[in-house]
């Protein structure tokens, strides 16, 4: 059993700018169709899973999805731009699974849809669990810290730390991105709205600008805080955040927050 994972680039242009149906794609990598006149872009992570064949070596082939997606979910999603562009993301991702699926292979090969709004908001279904969709934004936060255990010598934390142990701190700039649980249908329960406000007030006031050991009592090891590693820091934004979605709307949970360090690093928690 593997599972492969297809990104589907378009673009929703209005009136005389949308790609007439059937127009070659020329350049599927930025997107198909293509941007014409102010349009909107973005992208479907089609996950599948199933068994190999093993005289071709392929479980899928991606040409199958593509088509599968520009037959089905790009003109579902075109159509609710144009006719209720307020309309939930998660009820149009909703609506697009089952057509989807049937489209692939006939049935029962896609895990999970992805549908990025914009590089940092998302929204996921799966046709498994239909009454539930999984929203993530990204949000930033500046902060200094440094590495360092009071019960380790001075040598073994410069020896386990390096340069991250350095005594005056350095700076990163963290990105956070909750994962919500919501449910679907009827009235949305919760919005990005309601994320942005509690992970602004939970997170992000409590920690941008500050110094991470000395500033915060989370952070701080003399107050019974723990290391700031960019692990810890996942888990204490996780244990911030929690209790506060989950009280902001019956049947909604947070699923996990990952916390980048840098481009190369990041944890999420729970794993």
């Amino acid at each position: 059993m593997v599972g492969l994972t297809r990104t589907v680039r378009f673009s929703v242009n209005s009136g005389s700018a949308a790609a007439p149906p059937g127009a070659p794609a020329h350049n599927s990598f930025a997107a198909h169709p293509p941007m014409a006149g102010i349009g909107r872009h973005y992208e479907l992570d089609i996950r599948c899973r199933g068994d190999v064949d093993p005289r071709t070596g392929y479980f899928i082939n991606i040409k199958d999805i593509d088509r599968a997606a520009r037959a089905t979910a790009i003109p579902a999603i075109a159509d609710a731009c144009a006719a209720d562009p307020g309309a939930s993301p998660a009820s149009v991702l909703g609506g697009v699974l089952p057509a989807l699926d049937r489209a692939i292979r006939n049935g029962g090969a896609v895990e999970s849809v992805r549908w990025r709004l914009s590089p940092y908001y998302s929204v996921e279904m799966s046709p498994r669990t239909p009454t539930v969709a999984l929203l993530r934004q990204q949000f930033e936060f500046a902060a200094a810290h440094r590495l360092h255990v009071h019960t380790l010598s001075d040598e073994e934390n410069r020896r386990i730390f390096g340069k991250c142990n350095n005594p005056r701190g350095h700076g990163h700039n963290y990105r956070v991105e909750p994962c919500v649980e919501v449910p679907v249908g009827g009235a949305p329960s919760f919005t990005l709205d309601a994320l942005e406000r509690i992970t602004a007030e939970r997170v992000i006031a409590r920690f941008d600008h500050t110094h991470l050991n000395e500033d915060t009592a989370e952070f701080d090891t003399a107050r019974g805080g723990v290391n700031p590693s960019v692990e810890n820091i996942a888990k204490v934004c996780y244990d911030l955040l929690a209790p506060a979605i989950a009280a902001a709307s019956p049947g909604v949970r947070l699923r996990s927050v990952t916390v980048w360090e840098t481009d190369k690093t990041s944890a999420t928690y729970p794993a």
